[in-house]
């Protein structure tokens, strides 16, 4: 089996139990050590977790990266970019004509309205306007993103493969669209490794109460990679995380007996039959063990100033809100979280498009805006990238009735846009275009592949020499295509 740091599977578990032995109890003594002497074990803990998690690479980067952690900002249901950062004036000017054959080009529509009649084009409902010294075009709906134009590197030639929602997302978060397949952070985690041994180096927060289309805890699933290297969800609520405190009656002292003879019996278990899952189930409990004492320091939200609840909006104070997990997302960012991910949902506009994109900005832009300035002023951006987007974008047709003042889009897997800033996307670009009427690519276009190969080149990983032996041939993220977008970095 290969094990080089740039394509094979992990390191051999016996040789990393045996480091981990030579430290008394594991880690499991190093979080005991937190817990009574903090100040004195950090070195230990420093090089502990550097030796017991450093990722496939072994910190061997296949080049200099330019960021240390990513936050994946993921509007699930397909945002419209004809409403957001694609302005088309022409389009307002046709609108309600009938689409040209010559601009469709016969290209396949969902059932939803490919059996329309006819299929008017709809203008925005909205302004836009240029900002920031490159003079990006933006919305009406966005006042605080455009405070941050020049920061964002906004890709409006983002095109997809699938067509409808549960793929198309499955796409965005896996590199395929059929589940089964690791998601972008457990790559990430596999690997680059963790930052913070108190934490899990991938860390998922889906905003609280939203109901569109459904989020599958597959979508942050490790598929056939070790399964310590799946997303954790962090809750909004008392218990961030379910099932990690202490039962009634159970204390610290007799849950670190428990695991500590648990270890030992997994051992003995690894050692018969090499099961390396065993492995990862000892370092998960050991997780757990210390998460007991970092998930509630971490999500402590109350630790935050007024000027910083002003900054991220009215909802950060609302437990569970995208601004709270904004604000949540740049706490974990600092205590070195390597993959955070979250999730806004609402997005899918059918029909009411023009009141339901509304209500979606007001929850998003602000906290979106403050992410960017808060990181930025804490020195964070700079190798902190922050992606914002979905898995698709909406027709510049209408689906359903066009009235005056009220109208819907379909799924558009041909063109939409994303944005990125910090961790070296370059600041104040617009790349990439789509045609006049919004519905083809016309330049550079970006396929799903390629934006998970530049993400990943920014971490400092070739997408090509990022690997896993598993079913008789070599996987990685971006299946066996994808380039890296150069006109998008720094």
């Amino acid at each position: 089996m290969n094990t080089s740091p740039c394509t094979g599977p992990s390191p051999d578990p016996t040789s990393r139990r045996d480091f981990l032995n030579r430290f008394g109890m594991g880690l499991g003594g190093i979080a005991l050590a937190h817990l009574l002497h903090p100040t004195g074990a950090r070195a230990a803990t420093e090089a502990a977790v550097s030796a017991s998690d450093p990722g496939i690479l072994a910190r061997q980067f296949h080049h200099t990266p330019r960021a240390r952690r990513v936050i994946y900002l993921f509007m699930a249901g397909g945002p419209s970019q004809l409403e957001t950062f694609d302005y088309k004036p022409l389009l307002n000017e046709r609108h309600g004509q009938e689409l040209p054959a010559s601009v469709r080009m016969g290209q396949r529509l969902t059932g939803m309205s490919g059996n329309q009649a006819t299929l008017p084009m709809a203008g925005s409902a909205f302004k836009f306007a240029q900002h920031g010294q490159a003079g990006a075009w933006l919305s009406e709906l966005l006042p605080h993103t455009a405070k941050v134009a020049d920061d964002l590197c906004i890709v409006r030639s983002m095109y997809t493969e699938a067509i409808n929602h549960d793929p198309a997302i499955t796409f965005l978060q896996t590199g395929s669209q059929i589940s089964g397949r690791p998601s972008i952070g457990s790559w990430v985690h596999y690997g680059l490794g963790s930052d913070n041994e108190n934490l899990p180096a991938f860390v998922v927060l889906v905003t609280r109460g939203k109901v569109d289309q459904p989020l599958y805890s597959r979508l942050w699933g490790s598929g056939f990679l070790p399964s310590r290297h799946q997303g954790v969800q962090f809750r909004a609520g008392k218990e961030p995380v379910l099932y990690l405190n202490n039962p009634d009656g159970v204390t610290a002292e007799s849950r670190r007996l428990m695991l500590d003879r648990l270890k030992e019996l997994h051992q003995t278990e690894q050692e018969q039959n090499g099961d390396a899952e065993i492995d990862t189930r000892i370092a998960q409990y050991e997780m757990a063990y210390r998460m007991q004492t970092s998930v509630p320091d971490a999500t402590d939200l109350s630790k935050e100033t007024e000027a910083t609840y002003e900054l991220y909006g009215p909802d950060a104070k609302k437990p569970g809100t995208f601004a709270a997990n904004c604000l949540l997302a740049r706490r974990l960012a600092e205590r070195g979280v390597k993959f955070i991910q979250l999730y806004h949902q609402g997005w899918d506009q059918h029909g009411g498009l023009p009141g339901g994109i509304r209500q979606q900005c007001k929850e998003t832009d602000q906290p979106c805006q403050a992410l960017l300035t808060d990181l930025k002023q804490r020195g964070l951006l700079d190798d902190t990238l922050v992606v914002w987007g979905g898995e698709f974008g909406r027709t510049n047709y209408s689906q359903g009735k066009l009235t005056a003042t009220d109208y819907g889009r379909d799924h558009h897997p041909r063109c939409f846009s994303i944005w990125m800033a910090g961790g070296g996307a370059r600041p104040g670009t617009a790349y990439g275009a789509t045609d006049e009427f919004g519905y083809n690519v016309a330049e550079n276009g970006v396929h799903v592949h390629d934006l998970h190969a530049t993400m990943l080149h920014l971490l400092g990983v070739d997408h090509e020499r990022l690997t896993y032996f598993f079913q008789g041939r070599r996987f990685r993220l971006t299946d066996v295509h994808g380039k890296v977008v150069k006109g998008a970095l720094a």
